[in-house]
C-alpha cells in the first residue's frame, strides 16, 4: 500500500504536498488506509472529503461528510460540505434536507444560492425562482441563476444577456463563456456560439497543456486526465460536446467526431453522461451495436441527457427493431410524457404500428401531415405579410418556424411514401410526392427521392436526370461526397437516354477523384467507381448485353487487394476467367465479411462462414460442378 512509504513524522507534509500538487487518488489511497486504523479520524474524513470532491466522485465525498456531522455536530462548515456533495451527487432531496441543519446566519447566502440550485435541479422552476429572488441582487450569482432559469423557459436572448453581465463585473470565466455559446446554439446562431467554444478551448489548452487536448485525434496514446476539478472549471467537456452537436447540426460529421476525440483523454468508464450520448450518436453508422449499448445504459442511469430516450427510439425505428421500440416505450411511460413532444409521440406510434398495420400506420401519418401542411400554409401567409410590412424581424422568425415545421414534415412524408416504396409501388410513391411540391420542392431530402422514385419506374430517366444533375453539379469540386449510388444512377440514366458522353465524362471526374485520395491517403478505401461500374455492368446484364455487363462487373472489382468487398459477380464467359476471378477473391478476402450483420442480430453467422474467401470457395466449387 502507498501508506507504507510514507516516513515518520512526514505524514502531513506528505499529504498536503500531494493535495498541492494535485495527486488526490494517491492522497485517496493513503488517507483510505488512514481512516481504517483510525475510523473517526477527523482530519483523515476531511480531507478525504475534500480529495473525493476534488476527482468528482460525489457520493463517496457526501459519506465522508455525513460521518462529520455526525461526530462534529457543531461545525456548520462540515454541514455546508455534505449538502454540496449531495448535491452535485444528484441526491436532490437528500441534499434539500441537509441545508436545513444548517442554523448559522453566516451561511444563509450560501444556503439560499445551494437551495436554489436543488429545486433547479427537480425542475421545480417557480420554487427555484422564489429563492433566487430572495438573494442580494448585486451578487454576480444572482444574475448568473436568473440567466440559468430565463434558459429553462425558451427565453435564450434575455439569458444571454444576464450570463453576459455576469462576465463583465466577473472577468472572463470559461462556464460563463460556455453559458452564453449555449444561448447563441439554441438561438440557432451557430457563428457566435462557435466564437465562444474557440476562446474555451485556446484559453484551455494555453493554460493546462498537462490535460492533452487533441492529442488523441493525432493519433498519440496518452493517459486519462480523470475527472478532476481543474478539468472541470476549464469547461473543455461542455465545450467541445457543443462543437460537437453544432458541427452535428451543420452536416459536418467528420468535424463533429473530431470535436469528441479532441476533447481531454478519459477512460470509458469516467464519461460524462453527455459525451457517451455523444459518441454513440455521432459514431452510429460506423459502430452502431456499440451505439446502442451505450444509449441502453444512459437510459438506466439517473439523470441522463434528456435527449438519450428520443433518440434511442429513433434509431430503433431506423434500423427497424420495432418490436424494442415499442417495449422501451412501454417500459417509460413516466418518461413518454416528460421527453417526447406529441409530435414525436405520434410519429414513433405511427413508425411501430407500420409493422402490424401498414395502412393504420399510413391514415396516422396521413394526419400528421394534414397538421403540418395547415401550419406550413399559415407560416407562409405570415412571412408573406411581413414582407408586405417590411417588418423583418418577424419575416426572420416566421422564415425560422417554417424552416422548422418543414423538417417535421419531411420525415412524415418519406414515411408515408416508404409504405408504397416497399411494396414496389413507385406510381403512388410518385403522388404523394407532387402533392407536396409546394412546401418541399427545394429541399434536398425531398428532391433527392423524387430522382429515386423516377428512376425505379424505368421510363423516366430523363425526368430523373433533371433532378439527379443538380444534386450532383452542386458538389461537383468534391464529387466524392456525393452518395455513390446517386451517382450511379445519374450515369445510368445518362446512358438509357443515350448521354453516354455525360455518363464518360462523369465516371472519369469519379476516378480522378478516387486517384487523388490514393495518392493522398494510400489506406483510405473508395468504392465510388466500384459501385457506379456494378450498377451498370448489372444494368447491360439485365439487358442482355452480357459480354460488356460482365466485363465492366470485373471492372468494378480492380484492384483485387482494396476493392474485394462482400459482393461476388459472375466475371466473363470465359471459364479461365471466371475461376481466375473467384481465386482473386480467394486470396483477399480473407478478413473481408461477406454480410454486414444487423447490430443487434441474436444468431451471429460464424465467423469463418462471413468471409468473401469463404464464399468465393462455395462458388467455385458450384461452378465447376456446372461444367
Amino acid at each position: 500500500m502507498a501508506g507504507a512509504q510514507v516516513k515518520e513524522g512526514e505524514y502531513t507534509t506528505t499529504i498536503y504536498g500531494m493535495i498541492k500538487n494535485q495527486k488526490f487518488h494517491e492522497a485517496i489511497q493513503i488517507l483510505s488506509q488512514e481512516l481504517e486504523n483510525h475510523p473517526k479520524s477527523r482530519a483523515a474524513l476531511s480531507l478525504l472529503g475534500y480529495c473525493y470532491f476534488q476527482v468528482q466522485s460525489f457520493d463517496v465525498a457526501a459519506d465522508c461528510y455525513g460521518q462529520l456531522t455526525q461526530i462534529h455536530p457543531e461545525v456548520d462548515e462540515y454541514k455546508m460540505a455534505y449538502a454540496q456533495a449531495l448535491y452535485k451527487a444528484f441526491m436532490y432531496p437528500e441534499a434539500m434536507k441537509a441545508t436545513f441543519q444548517i442554523e448559522n446566519p453566516t451561511y444563509h447566502g450560501k444556503v439560499l444560492k445551494l437551495q436554489a440550485a436543488i429545486k433547479y435541479g427537480e425542475e421545480d422552476l417557480q420554487g427555484a425562482k422564489s429563492m433566487v429572488e430572495q438573494c442580494a441582487a448585486d451578487d454576480p450569482d444572482t444574475e448568473i441563476n436568473l440567466g440559468c432559469l430565463l434558459y429553462k423557459e425558451g427565453r435564450y436572448a434575455e439569458a444571454c444577456q444576464k450570463f453576459q453581465t455576469a462576465m463583465n463585473i466577473l472577468g472572463y470565466q470559461p462556464d460563463l463563456s460556455y453559458n452564453i455559446a449555449l444561448c447563441f446554439y439554441s438561438l440557432k446562431q451557430y457563428a457566435p456560439a462557435l466564437k465562444h467554444i474557440a476562446d474555451i478551448i485556446e484559453r484551455g489548452i494555453r493554460e493546462h497543456p498537462e490535460l492533452s487536448v487533441g492529442m488523441t485525434t493525432e493519433g498519440i496514446e496518452v493517459r486519462s486526465v480523470g475527472n478532476t476539478k481543474v478539468l472541470h472549471e476549464t469547461a473543455l467537456i461542455e465545450a467541445f460536446n457543443l462543437k460537437a452537436g453544432i458541427e452535428h447540426q451543420l452536416k459536418n460529421f467528420d468535424s463533429a467526431q473530431e470535436a469528441l476525440t479532441d476533447m481531454p483523454p478519459r477512460a470509458e468508464e469516467e464519461l460524462d453522461p453527455v459525451t457517451l450520448h455523444n459518441q454513440a450518436l455521432m459514431n452510429m453508422e460506423a459502430n452502431p451495436t456499440q451505439g446502442f449499448e451505450k444509449l441502453q445504459f444512459l437510459l438506466q442511469q439517473n439523470p441522463f441527457p434528456p435527449e438519450t430516450f428520443g433518440n434511442l427510439l429513433l434509431l430503433y425505428v431506423k434500423y427497424q427493431y420495432f418490436d424494442l421500440a415499442a417495449d422501451v416505450l412501454a417500459e417509460n411511460a413516466h418518461l413518454t410524457y416528460k421527453f417526447l413532444t406529441p409530435y414525436m409521440y405520434d410519429f414513433l406510434d405511427a413508425m411501430i404500428t407500420q409493422q402490424t398495420s401498414p395502412e393504420e400506420a399510413y391514415r396516422k401519418l396521413d394526419d400528421m401531415a394534414t397538421k403540418q401542411t395547415e401550419t406550413l400554409r399559415k407560416l407562409t401567409k405570415q412571412v408573406q405579410e411581413a414582407r408586405q410590412n417590411h417588418d423583418d424581424d418577424t419575416v426572420k422568425k416566421a422564415v425560422n418556424e417554417y424552416d422548422e415545421a418543414l423538417e417535421r414534415y419531411i420525415p412524415v412524408l418519406m414515411s408515408q411514401a416508404k409504405i408504397y416504396w416497399d411494396r414496389d409501388n413507385y406510381a403512388q410513391v410518385e403522388k404523394i410526392f407532387r402533392k407536396s411540391v409546394e412546401f418541399c420542392n427545394e429541399h434536398e431530402v425531398w428532391k433527392l427521392n423524387v430522382a429515386h422514385v423516377l428512376f425505379m419506374q424505368e421510363n423516366k430517366y430523363k425526368e430523373a436526370v433533371g433532378f439527379y444533375e443538380p444534386i450532383v453539379k452542386k458538389h461537383y469540386d468534391n464529387i466524392l461526397s456525393v452518395s455513390a449510388i446517386v451517382l450511379a444512377n445519374l450515369c445510368v440514366s445518362y446512358i438509357m437516354t443515350s448521354a453516354n458522353e455525360e455518363a464518360e465524362e462523369l465516371m472519369r471526374k469519379i476516378e480522378k477523384e478516387e486517384e487523388q485520395v490514393a495518392y493522398d491517403d494510400p489506406d483510405k478505401k473508395i468504392y465510388h467507381l466500384c459501385i457506379v461500374n456494378l450498377v451498370i455492368g448489372t444494368l447491360y446484364c439485365a439487358k442482355g448485353n452480357y459480354e460488356f455487363g460482365i466485363s465492366r462487373i470485373m471492372k468494378s472489382l480492380e484492384p483485387y487487394n482494396k476493392k474485394a468487398k462482400h459482393m461476388i459477380m459472375l466475371r466473363d464467359s470465359v471459364i479461365q476467367d471466371i475461376i481466375q476471378f473467384l481465386e482473386h477473391c480467394e486470396t483477399y478476402g480473407k478478413n473481408v465479411p461477406a454480410v454486414v450483420e444487423q447490430p443487434l442480430e441474436e444468431e451471429k453467422i460464424h465467423p469463418g462462414k462471413n468471409t468473401v474467401t469463404f464464399e468465393a470457395r462455395e462458388l467455385k466449387s458450384l461452378f465447376l460442378r456446372l461444367i
